[in-house]
């Protein structure tokens, strides 16, 4: 991954320039910072349905779509905002793919696309707060991740079942890492468990000693990270590691990536992790459509595929790249009535709409938006052994 990518890269999908009556998406999301392992893939998914729609020649009676990739750095709110501002009155898009991690997505939410009347539909911001945007968004938020809400049961079930009862928890220092600790302590300690700490850390410190020795301190049978595998929460697991306070753990959804397994390997066999995923069938289908291009597996990849193809169904839908035309239509598309439409059914799906008729989007994760528009929420369940991540289950 190359550390300097510029903050507005564009990366046309089709040769020659962009028309005024053709369609732009802002890919936004941490190129750089700590979770850079993660977004290529997400990327490359977001922008392989904008391909498949451009291939097309339907939306819109012929526009081609291009993507304009801009870096959320995962973690600055306001080189975030600054990044979309970019996106939204120089590039002149149409609508945002993203943003990736939590505070980021909200600031640009709050910042920028409710000020300019831009559609968002992030693949991975997970916070339990942004489930509450629908207040302040004017009907332009949607995410096609669930809420961490969800996660922080997943992540109790999966230990109550393998009998484990006491654990101790830290959480990168921001809306993500303490959303989701908080969300999985409350459902943990209602199942019965009990959480012996649940501290912050900051991500960037070259030493977590210190941290480790009040994790070790208070105990607990298996140490839960909700942290960054490119960053602190992969800290974490080397310290505690290294002075033998823990050698289990479970990673949620920020920790998982090969950069895991490429950190640790066989030394955190035995512990568990889950992230958001479709179900096995899903999976499969999404693997033949990307053909070996990307890592179709990897966390948040297949919700940004369906992220972006969202956004142009709805645009279908209204006859209309504006905003505030298409946004009643995301929720439209996304769920029942209408004919289903798979993964790689994009021109399918589109010709529908064209037609005047319904469709109901599955997609690559099952699409299915709830609330204030955001995923039900389908997770895979991993063990650890042998230095792989093997699939346990889906939940």
């Amino acid at each position: 991954m190359k550390k300097l990518l510029m903050a507005s890269a564009a990366t046309a999908l089709m040769a020659g320039s962009v028309s005024a009556e053709d369609v732009k998406i802002g890919v936004i999301l941490g190129f750089t910072g700590p979770i850079e392992s993660l977004t290529p893939s997400m990327a490359d998914g977001a922008e392989l349905a904008m391909k498949e729609v451009t291939d097309s020649g339907l939306l819109l009676d012929g526009a081609t779509v291009a993507s304009v990739r801009a870096d959320s750095t995962c973690i600055d709110a306001g080189a975030a905002s600054a990044a979309a501002e970019r996106l939204i009155t120089s590039d002149g898009v149409d609508a945002i793919m993203g943003a990736d991690c939590s505070g980021v997505t909200g600031a640009i939410l709050n910042n920028v696309a409710v000020a300019n009347g831009v559609v968002m539909i992030s693949p991975s911001a997970t916070s339990p707060g942004l489930s509450h945007a629908d207040n302040e968004d004017n009907g332009l938020f949607f995410r096609t991740a669930p809420s961490d809400a969800r996660q922080g049961v997943v992540i109790t079930d999966i230990l109550i079942d393998q009998g484990i009862k006491e654990v101790a928890v830290t959480y990168t220092n921001n809306d993500y890492g303490k959303g989701l600790a908080d969300s999985f302590q409350a459902a943990f300690e209602a199942a019965g468990g009990s959480v012996t700490i649940n501290a912050a850390h900051e991500d960037g410190k070259a030493d977590y000693s210190a941290e480790v020795g009040a994790l070790a301190a208070a105990g607990g049978e298996r140490l839960v990270v909700a942290g960054y595998v490119d960053q602190g929460g992969s800290g974490v697991v080397r310290a505690a590691l290294d002075s033998g306070a823990f050698d289990t753990f479970h990673f949620p959804d920020g920790m998982i990536s090969a950069k895991l397994l490429e950190n640790f390997g066989s030394e955190i066999d035995g512990s568990s992790g889950a992230h958001p995923s479709p179900s096995e069938e899903l999976t499969a289908a999404f693997g033949e459509l990307v053909g070996g291009a990307f890592d179709h597996t990897s966390p948040f990849t297949p919700e940004s595929y369906d992220a972006a193809a969202l956004i142009m169904l709805a645009m279908q839908a209204a006859n209309s790249k504006d905003s505030a035309d298409y946004k009643g239509k995301v929720m439209d598309v996304a769920n029942a009535p209408g004919e289903q439409i798979g993964v790689g059914e994009l021109a399918k799906g589109l010709q529908i709409l064209k037609d005047g008729g319904e469709i109901d989007y599955v997609g690559a994760t099952g699409v299915e938006l709830i609330g204030p528009g955001e995923a039900a929420g389908n997770y895979r369940e991993i063990n650890f052994d042998g230095g792989t991540d093997n699939t346990a289950r889906f939940r």
